[in-house]
């Protein structure tokens, strides 16, 4: 008779994990507790765990682009009010650089189901309310994940464009946007400012970005990820640019830093939508578009006097739906702003992601 199978405990090096798309990207989701909490021997497994620095991150998780080097730490949270922590990286290709400045509003979306599915947060029939606090932004966000019978359900038919077929649904309400890392929504007290013989916008609303229009660079504002890639002297331009608005920012040297974001904008080609973007994660052409990035140029459009009000369209209410133009279709903010004289609050942002479980098990470094 066979001796029963006793189970064997992992080795050191592996780390529970699950592997998610989030919105428009995607990575492994890991407990932040079982990582160390010196930073610099946490940024070094997730390295690691993602293969880098290596472009084409062959030795880890990493997919070889930005939108697919990230990683979403989270936990419990013992904040009044709040289900789960939240904490996003991300990881540098071919550079040992681990980056939580900026926050990741596509890798967002599937906190809420991985809390669910860890027993952070109590089940209710047929959607739950999951309330994450991002630790990036210090900011609240309200995710509202389907789960008929008391599981989350990732099947539906819902869609995102940069993301194939359907899924269900998952709606988010992000709160506390603007100033995140610079506790101002004009950084530089400017709704124009000169930089390179540009006139440029930057905004401190989702994310950190510097925004400039299409066609005072030459561009038509429909151009694909080629053509970034291949045009070495307008990245190096650009970046220039994205280096001197972090330092008119208040951010410092940000030559390893994601932050600030480049948007290049332009009219929207259709009549549905109100903006055309280019969103650059600095170094390369975003496929589809941040949703963080999103909710900045939303806001900037709706501000007169910006680069984005010179191209764009919007009807001056007060709350917006923005639909914004990106290389694989659309994105979709929903801006409440209170203005108060000449004080601008973003009151709240609305937006619909997806997300889908790839595989769960244990990740080693």
């Amino acid at each position: 008779m066979l001796a029963q199978c006793q189970a064997i405990a992992p080795p050191a090096n592996a780390i529970p994990c699950v592997f998610m798309r989030g919105g428009t990207s995607r990575g492994p989701f890991l407990d932040l507790r079982d990582l160390p909490r010196n930073r610099a021997e946490r940024d070094a497994i997730l390295l690691r765990i993602m293969g880098s620095p290596d472009a084409r991150q062959i030795d880890g998780l990493g997919g070889a682009e930005t939108v697919t080097s990230k990683v979403v730490m989270a936990q419990p949270s013992t904040r009044p009010g709040i289900d789960v922590d939240y904490l996003f990286a991300q990881i540098d290709l071919e550079n040992p650089l681990v980056d939580t400045l900026p926050p990741c509003g596509n890798m967002m979306a599937g906190v809420g189901p991985f809390a669910i599915e860890k027993g952070w947060v109590k089940v209710t029939n047929p959607e739950t309310k999951v309330m994450i606090y991002n630790i990036n932004t210090n900011s609240v966000i309200e995710e509202i994940v389907q789960t008929p019978n008391g599981r989350v359900q990732y099947n539906g038919t819902a869609r995102i464009d940069g993301v194939p077929g359907t899924a269900a649904p998952i709606l988010m309400n992000l709160f506390d946007q603007v100033g995140s890392k610079t506790k101002k929504l004009l950084p530089t007290g400017h709704l124009k400012d000169r930089i390179d013989s540009l006139d440029v916008s930057i905004l401190d609303a989702g994310t950190v970005m510097v925004l400039l229009r299409a066609d005072a660079i030459g561009l038509t504002g429909g151009e694909d990820e080629t053509f970034f890639k291949t045009n070495r002297a307008l990245m190096e331009r650009l970046e220039r640019i994205r280096r001197e608005a972090g330092r008119l920012a208040g951010l410092g040297d940000v030559s390893n830093s994601v932050l600030p974001k480049i948007g290049i904008l332009s009219t929207p080609q259709t009549e549905a939508a109100n903006i055309r973007s280019r969103y650059l994660t600095p170094h390369s052409l975003h496929p589809s578009h941040a949703v963080t990035g999103a909710i900045c140029i939303g806001t900037a459009l709706k501000i007169k006097g910006t680069v984005a009000s010179e191209v764009g369209r919007e009807n001056g209410k007060p709350t917006e739906l923005v639909v914004i133009e990106h290389p694989a279709g659309v994105i979709e903010v929903n801006i409440e702003l209170d203005r108060q004289g000449d004080q601008i609050q973003v009151r709240k942002v609305g937006t619909m992601r997806t997300a889908r479980k790839l595989m769960q098990g244990y990740v080693f470094y």
